[in-house]
């Protein structure tokens, strides 16, 4: 008879042991993950091909939501033109004036620089509501603050919530006081890596101070800035809180395509549409942030 061969444990390696743990560690991570991103994406997916009100049963339609965003619904082409208008009166203007500030901020001749720098970034940690109150005050038509200072000049009051672009000219002002200070300090944060040596020869040389911002700050700031332009866009894209609490006005002038996609969703109950404008919208951010990407790259290297 053979012997039976003598059973040896396996010997249970330091580096495997080392590696479950680090699994075991991060696990939590795509736990959340999964339940909180992956799934709701992909039910999300599911539900653009259904017809469900949330209380029935769902309804295969196909691709039928879809023909209906692109081709039968004007309103939602009439959001995503609001909402590229809004995001050009805020972001443009946004981005360049938190440079602007950064650069200041970055100033050796400066006093009480952590000051200033608390006091640019307090907007951004201030609740949406509360600014959506105050500047609901500020762009009133009968005492808004904003009508008063029009008329100082002789101009007639504008009805903020009532026009098409004295509504997207609300709303863009609240977003650049509420996000260009937290852009600033992004900026600033850039600006701290820049060598000094740089200005201290562009000076030496007679470059002013503009010039210096133009030929030093802004070249050797171009990823940070790339960054801010592409975040700024999907945050532009997805606006939803300033015009849902200043109000979409009469004629829709201030609905955004997210504030449409909630409309849908939880006024209409109608999820599937909703998930379907939700799967657009996704398309149209990816679009157009890789446009300005490629924009923002070409004028950088330029």
């Amino acid at each position: 008879m053979q012997k039976s061969k003598q059973y040896r444990p396996k010997r249970y390696s330091q580096k495997a042991s080392e590696v479950k743990s680090g699994y075991l560690f991060i696990s939590p991570f795509f736990l959340l993950f999964g339940v909180f991103g992956v799934f709701p994406l992909v039910f999300t997916l599911y539900l653009s091909f259904h017809r469900w009100d949330i209380l029935g049963e769902t309804e295969f339609v196909g691709f039928s939501n879809f023909s209906s965003i692109l081709f039968n619904d004007p309103l939602f082409w009439k959001a995503v033109g609001n909402t590229f208008s809004i995001w050009a009166l805020s972001t443009i203007p946004q981005l360049i004036a938190a440079l602007l500030i950064a650069f200041f901020l970055n100033q050796a001749f400066l006093k009480y620089k952590s000051f200033f720098r608390l006091a640019i970034f307090m907007p951004n940690v201030t609740s949406v509501v509360a600014v959506a109150l105050v500047f609901s005050a500020i762009f009133g038509t009968q005492y808004g603050l904003a009508n008063y200072i029009l008329s100082l000049f002789g101009i007639e009051s504008i009805s903020w919530s009532g026009s098409y672009i004295g509504t997207h000219i609300a709303i863009s002002v609240m977003v650049m006081w509420r996000w260009v200070g937290y852009n600033a300090i992004i900026y600033l944060a850039g600006l701290q890596g820049i060598p000094k040596d740089l200005y201290e020869a562009a000076t030496i040389d007679g470059a002013n101070k503009l010039q210096q911002l133009l030929y030093i700050t802004v070249p050797l700031l171009r990823p940070i800035i790339i960054f801010t332009v592409v975040q700024s866009t999907i945050g532009g894209m997805q606006l939803f809180a300033e015009p849902l609490l200043f109000g979409e006005g009469s004629r829709s002038q201030g609905l955004t395509m997210t504030l449409y996609l909630y409309q849908e969703a939880f006024n209409r109950f109608s999820f599937g549409y909703a998930a379907a404008i939700a799967w657009v919208l996704f398309l149209i951010i990816i679009i157009f942030s890789l446009f300005n990407l490629f924009l923002t790259r070409k004028i950088g290297s330029s």
